[in-house]
C-alpha cells in the first residue's frame, strides 16, 4: 500500500474528505511527527521516508530532500504557488509537480479588497482612535471613482475586477497573454505597466514570482506610482523590494500598503511592520475553510489521478517530466 504524507497542518488538524479520498484509493494516509508551521529541509527529508505521494505545504523541495525521497512520485501541492519546489530538480528526479488552480481565486480576492477598502477608507485607524477616546470626523477620501490597476489578469485579477467594478472604480490591467473575451465583458482598460503605476489609485499584484517579476515593485517601478496610492500584495513577497517600499511608505510618496506575503516569512521583525500605514496579514489571502477544503479535494485527486495512469494535465507544473514517468 503506497503511502501518502499529508504536510500543511490545516489539511490534517481537521482532515476533511481529501483523506477519505486517499483512504479509499488504497493510500496509507500519514502526517509529520510535527506540527511547524513550516517543516525545514531535515523535517521534511524525516518525513518522506517512505512515501509515495506528498500534499504539499511551502516546505522546501530541492536536490537534497528529492535525493533523500527515493519512492516520492508526486508533489501535490495544496494551492497554486510552486516557489518552494525546486521544478529542475524535481524533474530530474522524476518527480512529477501539480499545483490546484480555480480552487482559491475568489478567496484571494475576497482578502485583496478587504486590505483596499481597510486602507483606503483607514478602518484600522478609526478603530484605534475610537478605542483610545478619540473622536475624528475629517471627512475620508472616496473609493467610487477611482482608478484600479491589477497587475496580472489572470483568475484572481480577473476575481478582483469583478468585485472591484461594484464599488464604480475604474479598472486598468496589465497583463502579458489577457483574456480578451473578459476585458470586452467587464471593462478592462489594457495598459503597460508603467501607465498602469501612473494612472491607478490603487494599485494590487496578482503574477507569480519567476525570475522576470521578481523585484518587480522596486525603486523605480515605486518612483512611478501615483503620490498618495496604495498598493496591496497578495501575491508573493518576492514582488517587492521592501526597503523600497519602506523608504516610500516613510516619505508619503504611497499612503499605505496592504501585505499578505513577505519576502521572508514569518515576517516577525520586519520593520514594515512598524509602520501604521501598513496593514498586513500572516500569508492567509487564498485560504479560508471553502478554499482549503477545495485545494486539499484536488490535490488528492491529482495523486490518485496519476497513481491510476491519469495526467492531470490543467495542474502538472514540469510538464518536461511526462516522456516515460510511471507511478
Amino acid at each position: 500500500m503506497p503511502k501518502a504524507l499529508i504536510v500543511p497542518a490545516p489539511l490534517f488538524q481537521q482532515p476533511g474528505r481529501h483523506v477519505d479520498l486517499l483512504r479509499n484509493a488504497d493510500f496509507d494516509v500519514v502526517f509529520p511527527p510535527t506540527k511547524m508551521a513550516v517543516l525545514n529541509e531535515s523535517e521534511i527529508i524525516a518525513a518522506l521516508e517512505g512515501v509515495s505521494a506528498v500534499i504539499a505545504g511551502s516546505e522546501p523541495y530541492n536536490d537534497r530532500v528529492l535525493s533523500a525521497a527515493k519512492q516520492l512520485r508526486v508533489i501535490s501541492r495544496s494551492g497554486v504557488g510552486s516557489d518552494a519546489i525546486v521544478l529542475d530538480d524535481a524533474t530530474r528526479h522524476r518527480v512529477v509537480v501539480t499545483i490546484t488552480p480555480g480552487t482559491n481565486h475568489d478567496a484571494v480576492a475576497e482578502t485583496t479588497m478587504a486590505l483596499l477598502l481597510a486602507l483606503a477608507r483607514s478602518v484600522i485607524q478609526l478603530d484605534r482612535d475610537v478605542h483610545a477616546g478619540r473622536w475624528p470626523r475629517e471627512p475620508l477620501q472616496p473609493i467610487r471613482g477611482k482608478t484600479l490597476g491589477i497587475v496580472g489578469l489572470g483568475r484572481i485579477g480577473q476575481s478582483v475586477a469583478i468585485r472591484a467594478a461594484g464599488f464604480g472604480v475604474r479598472i486598468l490591467a496589465f497583463d502579458a497573454f489577457p483574456n480578451q473575451e473578459f476585458v470586452q465583458k467587464h471593462s478592462v482598460e489594457l495598459v503597460d505597466l508603467n501607465t498602469l503605476l501612473a494612472r491607478a489609485d490603487f494599485v494590487t499584484l496578482h503574477v507569480p514570482l519567476v525570475t522576470e517579476t521578481r523585484g518587480l515593485i522596486n525603486r523605480t517601478t515605486l518612483g512611478r506610482m501615483k503620490p498618495g496610492s496604495i498598493l496591496i500584495n497578495t501575491a508573493r513577497g518576492g514582488l517587492v523590494v521592501e526597503q523600497d517600499l519602506l523608504e516610500a511608505l516613510k516619505s508619503g510618496a504611497l499612503s499605505g500598503a496592504g501585505l499578505d506575503v513577505f519576502e521572508k516569512e514569518p515576517a516577525m521583525g520586519n520593520p514594515l511592520l512598524q509602520l501604521s500605514n501598513v496593514l498586513a496579514s500572516p500569508h492567509v489571502a487564498g485560504v479560508d475553510t471553502q478554499s482549503l477544503a477545495e485545494m486539499a479535494n484536488l490535490a488528492a485527486q491529482n495523486i490518485i489521478g496519476l497513481s491510476r495512469g491519469a495526467w492531470p494535465e490543467p495542474c502538472v507544473v514540469n510538464a518536461a517530466v511526462r516522456e516515460g514517468w510511471k507511478w
